[in-house]
Formats: C-alpha cells, sequence, structure tokens
C-alpha cells in the first residue's frame, strides 16, 4: 500500500551547505502492518513521513500510496491518509467536536455518516467531558486526542503517524495504542514514529532505523536482532548509530 524507492530530500543551507535530509530511502508497507520509523532527531524519519504526506516535495526516487503517486497525483494521495504530524496543529477557536466536524467535511465525508463517526470518536478517546470546550482550554493530552482524532475521522486506508504519544501520560498514550492496533486489525497501513523504543517493539509488524538520512536496516525484531547480535530494540537502535548500549 506504500511503496518508496530512493526517496530523497535535499535543501541548501547557508552554513551547512547541501543537506541530504532524506537519502535514497527505500522501503515498503502493506495493507494491514505498522511500520516503525525510528531515529534520533534530526536523523530525517519526520521530513520522510513529510514527504509521504505531501507536504515537502521530493528531489530523488519516487513513492506511491494506496496506489497514486507522490508527485503526479497529489491530491489523490491526501484522500487516501490520515496524517499526524509533531505538531498538533489545531484551531484555537474551534471545539474538537467542531474540528473533527470541519476536517470531515474538508474530505467530503457524508454529513450522517460524518456526525455518527464523530461520535464514535469522541467516545473512544473519552473526549465527552471536553467535545465542546474550545481547544485553546484543552490540556496536552486533550490536544493530542483531538488532533489523532481527526487524522481517522475520514477512516483513510494509509495513517502516517509522527509520534502520536509524544508527552502523553500512561493511560491516554493506551488507548492511542489500542486504537493503532485495532486499524491493523481493519487493514490499515500505518507508518509510525516514536521516540519510545518499547512502544516501537510492543506495536510495529516492522521497524527501519533512520540515520543522517539513510535508511540503516529494515526488518522484523528477528531480523533486527540477528543483524546486529542485540536483543532489546534500545540496544539494536544505539549500535545502528555507532553508540554503545549501557
Amino acid at each position: 500500500m506504500v511503496t518508496v524507492r530512493g526517496l530523497s530530500h535535499t535543501f541548501e543551507d547557508k552554513k551547512r551547505g547541501t543537506v541530504r535530509a532524506v537519502d535514497d530511502v527505500s522501503f515498503e508497507v502493506a495493507p494491514g502492518e505498522i511500520y516503525g520509523l525510528l531515529g534520533p532527531n534530526g536523523a530525517g524519519k519526520s521530513t520522510a513521513l513529510r514527504l509521504l504526506a505531501t507536504m515537502l516535495a521530493p528531489t530523488g526516487g519516487s513513492a506511491t500510496v494506496n496506489g497514486f503517486d507522490l508527485v503526479q497525483q497529489p491530491q489523490q494521495v491526501r484522500r487516501s491518509i490520515g496524517f499526524l504530524a509533531g505538531e498538533t496543529g489545531l484551531y484555537a477557536r474551534m471545539t474538537p467536536r467542531e474540528t473533527l466536524m470541519f476536517f470531515g467535511r474538508l474530505h467530503e465525508t457524508p454529513e450522517d455518516a460524518l456526525a455518527r463517526r464523530t461520535d464514535e470518536l469522541i467516545t473512544r478517546f473519552e473526549m465527552t467531558d471536553f467535545a465542546d470546550t474550545r481547544t485553546d482550554k484543552l490540556s496536552t493530552g486533550m490536544k493530542q486526542k483531538t488532533a489523532i482524532a481527526r487524522t481517522l475521522v475520514h477512516d483513510p486506508p494509509v495513517l502516517i503517524l509522527d509520534e502520536p504519544t509524544s508527552a502523553l501520560d500512561v493511560p491516554t498514550a493506551r488507548i492511542i495504542e489500542q486504537t493503532v492496533l485495532e486499524a491493523r486489525r481493519a487493514g490499515r497501513c500505518i507508518l509510525y514514529s516514536t521516540h519510545v523504543m518499547e512502544e516501537a517493539e510492543y506495536l510495529c509488524d516492522r521497524i527501519g532505523v533512520i540515520h543522517q538520512g539513510k535508511l540503516r536496516v529494515s526488518g522484523t525484531m528477528s531480523e533486527l536482532r540477528q543483524a546486529t547480535g542485540k536483543e532489546r530494540l534500545r540496544e539494536i537502535f544505539l549500535t545502528l548509530l555507532g553508540m554503545e548500549a549501557a
């Protein structure tokens, strides 16, 4: 459902010159699969996800999402995905309910189906108590729940989630994890970025580690263990970054 071939993104920086933020990255993600994209800050993982969400234009390579070409068919790609960026990007004066209805309409969801879907997501994410409160009055966790519900409101076949549990408490993070697993069981294709190694090991069917723009390794936990000789994902990750695991 997602196919990436030699995807690259370069830009010019006055101090650093030409920066290869994403450098010849290739991988595939199937329906009903969670693919974890891990890397340290500045590694290129968020840039790669933004490329697949058509927020940035690639400078090399190609990719298809749900059968649509990233460059030639960007509108069809956008209709096929639910994208959660590193920042929530919510409108301060809108309530969570208004946010879900607004974005559902942008995706041309029929009104009766949208109302049902909105109520369903509000219940699922335990948002009833604040569903009609302005977003600028909400806590970080409430805002993150709203942002993720917005990502799901049009029921897209592909989810691109950049650190969905960042800054969340354990009960709220658990709700997000359960939602992601439900999406996998429903046959959704999911790209998942996180800094929490235990979370990635629990959720992801396969994992890719990106560093300095390059995909260092990609595979199941069993394959990563075999490739590095390490057992825990934290140790595997640090080994691939050239650092000694504690």
